[in-house]
């Protein structure tokens, strides 16, 4: 008998919708089921994502790439907007002030009153105390320099310049003035420090490129920075991105870029590779709005003053908040991190792709694990498409908040060998197409509560004692949504607070095999392909059409014509199926089979 797939009209609606605006906004159609449902292999059923699938997809550094910073820039024309300063179109410089470095020496062009070049060969340090000054970098050095002191804000243009400082900064900027930094369209500019330093009492020089000032980047050049002795590009205020620029960290020994009170992306195209921490800013926010960022770390953990740490490719000491573009973070090092937050991390929207392949690591009673994106406050995802992928050992989560975990919209999948989810007070779903499947641990893991209101959730757990959804036995509510979990235990949803049914299936399952769920009428309510074999299954299953009365329980069989999210099918022809039990639903909660619950570990 064949059985029509009529359940789930409103969450075929929700995936037209999501795959209208992936397909447009982001290329990235998470909810077109494009991906394999069993992991480690491909369905050839089923087409595969243009980005690639979850389990396939990479991150690399392809600097002749320059897609991805096509989105429309905001000049801030209003002087009492925040910002407005940071913009250079604000600002005016009418003197001139040339740099030609020529191998040992410099040619220099000053007529301005009020500003000083002195110079040993190629190492120029300048004195300015005049406004509306720029200064225009050029030529080749391999033992030269530039430093800066300045009492007022000026531009700065490097006009493919290349220079090398064997014993310090490529670039010192020793005033706390706002610098504009224009990358001369068509060029290419490149500095390298040294391995060690030269230092000058009572001043820093952190990094190949280091200033004291704001540091705001703009043109439509490209530069280059290796930075040999620590960090590659350090502001000891905050650094701005706009678009057309292009920065490529080569390699950084410490962070690519470091600051201490922010790092404003609002445009442009940063490739990152660095040892410690690609993104760095140590007590102010990192917001991102649009451009491309693509960070490689490669540090392993260590223990350093009674702790361990760990590198990370964005280290934010406070808010991260990103609204558009794309964010492309890999971490490799022993208990790496993707994106790693002291405050809350909010993502409206854009692209994000996570991806850590760590193990944990141990030193004597510490311990730190890989993460992909981790954070002590709150995790907030209203829009966007998330992709996250950690497949070190033990501790490596997904998506770890250690307040409340909210996911309001846009389109997340995780992958992981820990628990994919987990949350320290609360999980919060009101809404999104979210895809969550742990190797080892729980695909949902909340450490206090779960409320769901609205969306579309499968969650993946290993083997018994392992859960699909996790609650710790604390309150778990569903009043809205589409939720299947899957794994060896479940939580059992709060049945006095709930006001959507659910019912737990308990049974054995064997991986790529179909279950479907038919009412009296033969209608479906649930078809799902299984993604992994269980000797003890055990599935949760909510949603809008689980209504009163009688249902039967098919596994086996094909689906037709059907089209998958994660393998849970929305349309299709579900046929040849064998019967394998009946229930009647008349409660909030009604348990069918061999059910193991509890969950998994409380953590």
């Amino acid at each position: 008998m064949k059985r029509k797939n009529a359940a789930f009209v409103g969450f075929g609606v929700i995936m037209a919708i999501l795959m209208y605006s992936c397909s447009n906004d982001t290329n990235l159609d998470l909810a077109s089921g494009q991906v394999p449902i069993v992991p480690g292999q491909n369905d050839s059923s089923l087409e595969n994502d243009i980005d690639g699938t979850l389990l396939d997809f990479d991150i690399q550094i392809d600097e002749l790439d320059v897609s991805g910073d096509d989105a429309a820039e905001t000049v801030i024309t209003d002087k009492d907007v925040d910002g407005y300063d940071d913009f250079i179109e604000n600002s005016t410089f009418t003197k001139v002030v040339t740099i030609h470095y020529d191998g040992v020496s410099i040619v220099v062009d000053n007529q301005v009153d009020g500003v000083t070049v002195e110079s040993v060969g190629a190492h120029v340090v300048i004195n300015s105390t005049v406004k509306e000054v720029e200064y225009v970098l050029s030529g080749t050095t391999a033992d030269g320099s530039f430093k800066m002191y300045s009492s007022n804000k000026y531009k700065l243009t490097l006009n493919g310049v290349s220079i090398t400082n064997p014993v310090g900064a490529a670039i010192n900027i020793q005033s706390k003035k706002r610098v504009f930094v224009i990358l001369e369209e068509g060029t290419i500019s490149n500095l390298t420090d040294g391995i060690s330093y030269d230092t000058v009492d009572g001043e820093d020089m952190k990094g190949c490129f280091f200033s004291e000032a704001q540091l705001i980047f703009s043109g439509n050049g490209t530069l280059n920075i290796s930075g040999l002795y620590k960090h590659a590009l350090v502001s000891d205020d905050y650094i701005r991105f706009r678009k057309g620029v292009k920065l490529n960290v080569r390699q950084a020994i410490k962070d690519g870029i470091h600051t201490n009170d922010g790092v404003i992306i609002g445009g442009g195209i940063l490739n990152i590779n660095a040892i410690d921490d690609g993104i760095q800013c140590e007590d102010g926010d990192i917001v991102m709005m649009a451009g491309k960022v693509t960070v490689l770390t490669t540090g392993n953990g260590s223990y350093e003053d009674g702790d361990t740490s760990s590198s990370s490719a964005i280290n934010c000491g406070a808010m991260f908040t990103m609204s558009g573009g794309t964010l492309q973070l890999k971490s490799t090092g022993s208990a790496g991190k993707g994106l790693n937050c002291d405050g809350d991390i909010t993502i409206d929207g854009g692209v994000v792709k996570v991806i850590t392949t760590g193990k944990q690591f141990v030193y004597q009673k510490l311990d730190s694990s890989a993460k992909g994106i981790k954070s002590k406050g709150n995790v907030t995802i209203n829009d966007g498409v998330v992709w996250v992928k950690t497949t070190g050992d033990e501790g490596s989560e997904g998506i770890e908040s250690k307040a409340v975990l909210t996911i309001n919209g846009g389109s997340v999948a995780v992958y992981a060998y820990d628990d994919a989810l987990n949350a320290s007070n609360h999980i919060d779903i009101n809404g999104g197409n979210i895809y969550c499947y742990s190797i080892d641990n729980d695909g949902i893991d909340s450490n206090g509560t779960i409320t769901m209101t609205g969306g579309t959730v499968i969650a993946v757990g290993a083997a018994s004692p392992e859960a699909g959804i996790d609650c710790d036995q604390s309150t778990f509510k569903i009043t809205g949504g589409t939720l299947l979990g899957v794994g060896g235990s479940t939580s059992t949803p709060t049945s006095g607070v709930c006001t959507q049914r659910s019912v737990i299936y308990g049974a054995s399952g064997t991986a790529g095999q179909y279950l479907c769920i038919q009412n009296s009428d033969n209608v479906s309510v649930l078809t799902y392909q299984i993604p992994r074999t269980y000797n003890q299954m055990t599935l949760l299953f909510s949603g809008p059409l689980l209504d009163t009365g009688s249902y039967t329980v098919y596994t086996g069989g094909s689906v037709e014509d059907g089209s998958s999210f994660y393998g849970l099918y929305s349309d299709g022809v579900y046929q040849n199926g064998t019967k394998a039990t009946t229930f009647s639903v008349s409660s909030i909660v009604t348990s069918v089979g061999n059910v193991a619950g509890g969950g998994g570990r409380p953590w």
